[in-house]
């Protein structure tokens, strides 16, 4: 059944792709709204006020991220990127231009319905519960307690800041820019090893095997993204 009779908006120049994605989406309930060019894109967005978008980045008129730069200026929908650009640079770019989610062609369908799922939990009337639960792992954000398999763990500060930014936003990339300036007030990338040495202790306190984690897991060149139990 599909989140809230969704209307997800499909910007993408390829008919082939647009036809793939309408049936798969069209199966799990979604309306779908296509557009074959960013500024078509822009428009229906305005007009016919979709739930969510999944925007191409090479279009014939103008470039995915002004599409989303554009968006942004009006509306906080969840925006998920299906590209085949995989250069670290171009998902880092889409991410911190306001793209909620990246996604590289050719894909995984299971996958990029999950990802759907995900963005458009947000917005689910009493998604902003104060009790975040992913697993094992259960933050009560009213009470500042964070549990594992039960078991309450100790935090400082700043680890739980960074955690539940993360827990919040779980299924969706937060580049090391956005982790930079929401944790540290800096958006120098020079102070990048503060981050990695905290979602190492991080990974101590919350993994079974920090090794080879299920939860806090890394964007190569990107940044983090805690899983949903979704996905």
């Amino acid at each position: 059944m599909a989140d809230l009779n969704a209307r997800i908006l499909l910007v993408d120049d390829e008919v082939e792709i647009r036809r793939l994605l309408r049936v798969a989406l069209d199966a799990y309930g979604y309306s779908v709204i296509e557009a074959e060019t960013g500024r078509d894109g822009i428009r229906k967005a305005a007009l016919d006020h979709p739930d969510i978008m999944i925007l191409d980045m090479g279009l014939p008129d103008i470039e995915g991220l002004e599409v989303i730069r554009n968006v942004r200026e009006w509306s906080s929908m969840p925006i998920i990127i299906l590209s085949v650009r995989e250069r670290e640079k171009d998902k880092v770019a889409a991410l911190d231009s306001g793209a909620s989610d990246y996604v590289v062609k050719p894909f995984n369908m299971g996958e990029l319905m999950a990802r759907v799922r995900v963005a458009l939990r947000s917005l689910v009337p009493g998604s902003t519960d104060p009790v975040i639960e992913i697993g094992d792992l259960r933050m009560d954000l009213s009470r500042r307690v964070t549990a594992v398999g039960g078991k309450e763990i100790k935090l400082t500060p700043t680890e739980y800041e960074l955690l539940k930014l993360l827990a919040i936003n779980a299924g969706k990339v937060i580049t090391q820019k956005q982790l930079l300036e929401h944790i540290w007030d800096t958006k120098s990338l020079e102070h990048t090893q503060y981050l990695r040495v905290y979602v190492s202790q991080l990974r101590k306190k919350i993994e079974l095997d920090p090794s080879h984690p299920r939860y806090l897991l890394t964007e190569p060149g990107v940044g983090y993204r805690l899983a949903s139990s979704d996905v």
